[in-house]
């Protein structure tokens, strides 16, 4: 799992490189049929361009920010409403308990293995079935069983059963939320222009600053990275995996 982010700073890294490459190259060949005291390009259309590539990348971190923190409350209300039915279990026919809290902490570990398989899509898609099953079947045992109990006593029950079922639903949509492509294909593409003008731009001295062309390079990458890993936080180096332990320790306090 290191190895794929790694990758993927490294083709940001070089993607970049080469559009400043291109850019120096043009402006070079530009430059040599231009007059010596003309400007290889206007300030006012390289500010736009870079104005733009930094409000793109301003407004994608917000938002990956944003959705990242909404997966993270999603995980602790799932287990507080997980935790909670489970408690109200008690309120059950004490002859249906012992099946229903068994399949309920049968329920939890399926929970847990959407989360830790969501890189692999085809046993993500397993584990979602399991865990609809599931629900299925827990909520039919759960409603036989308040059969046998008052009218205030099966609202409390089945109203906390709802608010579990309807969170995973939530979830679902959270995992799959995301900006629309053509805004990070606009990302893409002002990234590459603001590289190529910077390149460009360089073209006009007679000695290359590599070093400032490499911290260029590696601040444009890791900020577009840590944007997409923000987007992914079960993938890369950015995880919301010790969330999960909100619902590792229901599953412990289910006794």
């Amino acid at each position: 799992m290191v190895v794929l982010p790694i990758l993927v700073v490294c083709g940001l890294f070089a993607a970049v490189l080469l559009s400043i490459e291109a850019g120096h190259r043009v402006g070079i060949r530009r430059r040599s049929r231009m007059p010596q005291n003309l400007k290889p390009i206007h300030p006012a259309v390289e500010s736009s361009v870079f104005t733009l590539m930094g409000l793109l990348i301003a407004f994608t971190f917000y938002g990956a920010g944003s959705r990242f923190d909404a997966r993270r409350n999603l995980m602790v209300r799932e287990a507080n409403a997980i935790g909670t039915t489970y408690l109200r279990l008690d309120l059950l026919p004490p002859e249906t308990q012992p099946e229903l809290r068994q399949d309920f902490r049968t329920y939890v570990r399926s929970r847990l293995d959407v989360y830790r398989k969501i890189a692999d899509f085809k046993a993500l898609d397993t584990a979602l079935d399991q865990s609809v099953a599931l629900q299925h079947s827990v909520w039919n045992k759960t409603v036989d069983a308040t059969k046998g109990i008052g009218p205030a006593e099966k609202s409390l029950v089945l109203t906390t059963l709802n608010q579990m079922i309807d969170i995973t639903t939530e979830q679902t949509v959270a995992l799959v939320t995301h900006p629309p492509t053509a805004v990070f294909v606009m990302l893409a593409l002002m990234v590459i222009a603001s590289s190529a003008l910077v390149g460009y731009t360089m073209s006009a001295f007679a000695v290359r600053d590599w070093v400032s062309t490499l911290i260029f390079a590696l601040t444009v990458s890791i900020a577009v990275y840590v944007i997409l890993d923000y987007e992914f936080p079960r993938v890369g180096f950015v995880r919301i995996d010790p969330v999960d332990q909100v619902l590792v320790e229901t599953l412990k306090q289910m006794k």
